[in-house]
């Protein structure tokens, strides 16, 4: 087969994930901007939580990023696996939003209460999460990872750890503190390291 040919097929199967990609983290945009919608549409309704609309927040720019870095897999050669893998990951950011805005709270005393009370399903899932950006990064490839730095391996190694920490504590400033922290820190590691693609 030509190499145009054999391109275009590469080309093409990407374009295929893709758009299943985005059906994926499109539910999730939903879910998120829904629920903050409701908070705005009825703000007396449910007791809102400066930690819960940070995991929001942080929910919301991963699930824009890992739209925008998954550019990296156009240059790779697919297969079922890998298709696989990515739909399970795609898929984690719409239950991490699901955790974040369920369907009903009544056994609950605010979203705040819900948060703390579903801490160790949450912030297993975030770890999870976390441990799948390695393996998706492993994907793109060696050059890929090398030039994210041995800040990489560290900050994706302390993300876990606090993850742990913070599923086993209810201190709400611990968890206000790891938020915003880790907010900041995405913010910061995104423009650093994917504001471009290529």
């Amino acid at each position: 087969m030509p190499h145009t040919a054999t391109t275009q097929i590469a080309v093409d199967l990407y374009l295929h994930v893709r758009v299943l990609i985005g059906i994926l983290l499109g539910l999730s945009v939903v879910r998120l901007v829904g629920g903050v919608a409701r908070f705005v549409a009825h703000p007396g309704r449910q007791r809102s939580s400066l930690i819960h609309f940070g995991w929001v927040a942080w929910a919301l720019l991963n699930v824009l990023t890992f739209w925008w870095w998954e550019f990296g897999l156009s240059r790779i050669e697919w297969n079922f696996g890998i298709y696989f893998f990515v739909c399970v990951y795609a898929s984690m950011f719409f239950f991490l939003s699901v955790l974040l805005f369920p369907d009903d709270l009544r056994e609950y005393d605010g979203y705040q209460d819900y948060f703390l009370s579903r801490r160790i399903w949450f912030f297993g899932f975030v770890a999870l999460t976390e441990l799948l950006d390695v393996v998706d990064t492993l994907i793109k490839g060696t050059d890929y990872l090398r030039a994210l730095g041995p800040e990489y391996p560290i900050r994706i190694a302390l993300f876990i750890i606090f993850c742990g920490v913070a599923a086993a504590t209810r201190n709400r400033a611990f968890h206000l503190i790891f938020v915003l922290v880790g907010l900041a820190y995405e913010i910061i590691f995104f423009v650093r390291h994917y504001f471009y693609v290529g």
